[in-house]
């Protein structure tokens, strides 16, 4: 992944913790510092695999923050990216003081990965631990501790200039203990969150299962399909990218590519055309199946607790909502 662009700033809070100092860089890194481009590989593999929150830049207005313009700006070469980046840093200092109770390094990155360029901005701060020096002594050796991001957001550059203005290009971090400064630095940035990939994760799943019961199909069709789904799914998490319905659809059944996504439209469950995956919910998914004594029988986790209960004292599964299909085979055999 080719760095385009790199810079690292520094903040610190004061001691009374009410202020962020910005201690910026004079110049942007070299192109081919190979340390540089390992610090940036580490972020991203973190980025990826932390809960994240999707959106896009504020349409122009009261709520909108300049950080779009300044960027733009920079992409069309009326700016350089250091004094950019120091605008940029210069603002999250501002909105976010008060808020950060140690300092860290403020790393951005423009890099370009095949056809997609991104824009990285993490906070990483830095750890002491032990080395070994050239003669074999124990020293101090401080590191950046790139598993453990205060905040970091992402912009799909290439989404974002070439998007129909409805795309997520955005995503910023957003774990269960730090919302507040989530939504503080996706403010600052002046991204709107538009998708809520838990829900939307969830909701895709629920279609997938609907699909799946409504063609009838077999364990063996079912298994192979809820794994390419939930193997895509994880694929595109690891890229940081969202999922589309287009490509899912044609996952899901290969003889009509088409079918789950009409599926999917016919029934409105309301999903947008990219869905960017939840890696805990995507965990949580997988099919329960079972045959003895000539009964044969294959459901979806989520269903469990609800239209599916089990009885483990009584040894018994309890169907709530009985398949049409079947329904019509039993009537009159009672």
């Amino acid at each position: 992944m080719p760095l385009l662009h790199s810079i690292v700033h520094r903040l610190d809070p004061t001691l009374d913790g009410e202020t962020l100092t910005l201690t910026p860089a004079d110049a942007a890194h070299p192109l081919d510092d190979p340390h540089l481009e390992a610090l940036a590989a580490a972020l991203h593999e973190t980025f990826n695999a932390k809960p994240k929150g999707w959106g896009r830049f504020a349409e122009e207005g009261a709520e909108a923050a300049p950080v779009s313009a300044w960027l733009q700006a920079w992409l069309d070469g009326s700016d350089n990216f250091a004094g950019v980046t120091q605008k940029l840093a210069e603002r999250l200092a501002n909105r976010l003081a008060g808020q950060l109770g140690v300092g860290g390094y403020l790393v951005l990155v423009d890099q370009q990965q095949g056809d997609t360029r991104t824009l990285l901005v993490a906070l990483v701060h830095q750890r002491e631990g032990i080395g070994i020096d050239a003669s074999h002594h124990a020293v101090p050796a401080a590191q950046l501790n790139v598993r453990q991001l205060t905040f970091a957001a992402r912009l799909n550059i290439t989404q974002w200039q070439g998007g129909d203005g409805q795309t997520q290009y955005a995503s910023f971090l957003k774990e269960r203990g730090g919302s507040k400064l989530a939504l503080a630095l996706a403010e600052c940035l002046g991204i709107v969150e538009g998708a809520d990939a838990p829900a939307d994760t969830r909701t895709l799943l629920k279609a997938f299962s609907d699909y799946v019961e409504k063609e009838d199909l077999d364990d063996t069709a079912s298994r192979e399909k809820t794994d390419a789904l939930v193997g895509y799914a994880n694929e595109q998490l690891s890229r940081g990218e969202p999922m589309t319905l287009e490509d899912v659809s044609e996952l899901v059944d290969e003889q009509q590519p088409k079918a789950f996504y009409d599926h999917i439209r016919n029934a409105d469950y309301g999903l947008a055309a990219e869905i960017p995956p939840d890696k805990r919910t995507l965990n949580q998914f997988r099919r329960f199946t079972g045959r003895a004594g000539g009964v044969s029988i294959s459901f979806d986790s989520h269903l469990l607790g609800g239209s599916v209960e089990y009885d483990e004292a009584g040894d018994r599964l309890i169907i709530k909502q009985v398949p049409a299909k079947l329904k019509e085979q039993l009537k009159g055999q009672g």
